[in-house]
C-alpha cells in the first residue's frame, strides 16, 4: 500500500496541457500500480493519450512512457545510486527554496510590525515581543524544514 501510493504520487501531479489549461494528470485518467515498478495510465479521454505521453516525457522523471493501446505503461527502473544522490540534492533544494520563503514571510511580519509601531498602534514593548515571536516561529520551522529533508534524504538513500 505505501509503495503503491507513492508511485501514484510520482506522477498525479504532472501537468498535461489540456484544451489548453495545464491540468493535474490525476484529473485526466486512472492511475494504476499493478506491481511495485510499474505505473498503468488509463487517460479518461482516449483523445489526450498524446498529450498526457508528451507531458510525461518533458517532466524530469527520465522515464519514457510506453503507449499500449488506450492506456500508457511506465516502467520504473531502480535507483542507481547516482540518481538517488541527484533525488537528495533536489530535496535539499527545495529545502533551500522553503528556508528562503520563510525568512521572506519573517521580514514582511516584522516590516509589517514596525510600521504599526510607528502609527503607534502598538508599544516599543510589543513591537520587541513581536519580533522574539516571530522569530521563534521561524526557527522552530526552519528546523522543521531541515528535519523533513534530513527524513527524506536517509529514505533516499537507504531504499
Amino acid at each position: 500500500m505505501c509503495c503503491t501510493m507513492s508511485l501514484k504520487g510520482f506522477v498525479e501531479n504532472i501537468r498535461v496541457e489540456y484544451y489548453g489549461t495545464p491540468t493535474p494528470l490525476k484529473q485526466l485518467a486512472t492511475l494504476a500500480v499493478p506491481q511495485a515498478d510499474m505505473i498503468i495510465i488509463k487517460p479518461f479521454d482516449p483523445a489526450s493519450i498524446k498529450e498526457i505521453e508528451k507531458a510525461i516525457k518533458a517532466s524530469d522523471l527520465s522515464i519514457a512512457p510506453l503507449i499500449d493501446g488506450k492506456v500508457i505503461r511506465l516502467s520504473i527502473p531502480p535507483l542507481s545510486q547516482e540518481r538517488r544522490t541527484q533525488l537528495v540534492a533536489q530535496a535539499k533544494q527545495l529545502g533551500e527554496q522553503s528556508k528562503v520563503s520563510l525568512r521572506n514571510i519573517r521580514r514582511d511580519a516584522i516590516k509589517h510590525l514596525e510600521t504599526e509601531q510607528k502609527d503607534k498602534r502598538i508599544t516599543e514593548d510589543d513591537l520587541e515581543k513581536g519580533k522574539k515571536h516571530i522569530d521563534d516561529l521561524t526557527k522552530k520551522y526552519t528546523d522543521n524544514i531541515d528535519e523533513m529533508v534530513r527524513h527524506k534524504s536517509d529514505e533516499i538513500l537507504l531504499d
